[in-house]
């Protein structure tokens, strides 16, 4: 029988005036309505209807925002969902969620403005996560995909010898040593619109072949996952959508849009997990 994950899913709000809670007029960034309905409330759906998830850890917003809307409050005073407490930066409420979760079990942790997330993609990233070898896997996304099923939109993106990836703020802790990761996450975390900085901290050698062009995603990884002392995976996602967060207003904007007629696909799961290799 395979494994399920538990979710985490990180709902806290970084700036009390974000514009983005500002504009769609809510107490929380989580609470932010994608035609009607609160994108965090899109996430949990999505999450109960994956088979791959057991259950769902809810960090965030604050109790008393929870408060406000009765489908959020719903949903975690039925204890759909558990919720905790969240903490003063991501990387920590990551850290502060999943310390609640048996060391058997496997973690997705994903956040509440993955507002396209869908039951496929999540189960096409967990079943991957968990036929690799790693302590760790990421999703990522091509950026050409994503340009040419939304070629008004705009990703950071890391440029790499072999292509330019998106990440997809899905994050597989597959092993009770991969959970260690947030400690290096909290050195990363202020850096993650500037993919410079954070090739940068694997040292000069990287910078200089990432600057290049000629640092591919494989060496990229196995560097990391030294610098960090853990194995790290890559899994390839076919979904252009698993790129799009809603971060800024004018996102805001764009997924209302892509939303009111979206379909997701049933894409075939032949994606392999990208391994590390060793530096040359």
């Amino acid at each position: 029988m395979q494994e399920k994950f538990t979710a985490v899913v990180l709902a806290g709000d970084r700036n009390p005036h974000d514009p983005l809670s500002t504009s769609a007029n809510v107490l929380s960034k989580a609470l932010t309505p994608i035609n009607g309905t609160p994108m965090v409330i899109r996430v949990l759906d999505s999450l109960s209807l994956a088979r791959s998830i057991q259950s769902t850890i809810l960090c965030g917003p604050e109790w008393s925002t929870i408060s406000h809307d009765k489908t959020l409050s719903d949903w975690v005073m039925s204890e759909k969902v558990q919720w905790v407490q969240p903490q003063a930066t991501p990387s920590l409420s990551a850290h502060h969620a999943m310390t609640s979760v048996s060391h058997n079990n496997p973690i997705l942790l994903t956040t509440a403005d993955h507002a396209l997330l869908h039951p496929t993609l999540i189960d096409t990233f967990c079943d991957k996560a968990l036929a690799t070898d790693g302590d760790i896997a990421v999703g990522i996304t091509r950026l050409d995909i994503v340009q040419t099923a939304f070629p008004n939109t705009r990703r950071t993106a890391v440029k790499l010898q072999d292509g330019d990836y998106c990440g997809c703020n899905l994050f597989a802790f597959l092993t009770p040593q991969g959970r260690t990761a947030a400690k290096f996450w909290r050195h990363v975390e202020h850096h993650r619109k500037n993919p410079i900085r954070v090739i940068g901290i694997l040292g000069w050698r990287t910078m200089f072949q990432y600057l290049i062009g000629r640092l591919p995603l494989t060496q990229a990884l196995t560097r990391l996952s030294h610098q960090v002392g853990l194995t790290i995976r890559a899994i390839e996602l076919p979904f252009p959508e698993a790129a799009l967060d809603v971060d800024t207003v004018s996102d805001w904007a764009l997924v209302q849009d892509i939303a009111q007629s979206f379909q997701p696909a049933q894409y075939p799961q032949h994606n392999q997990s990208l391994p590390t290799e060793d530096p040359e």
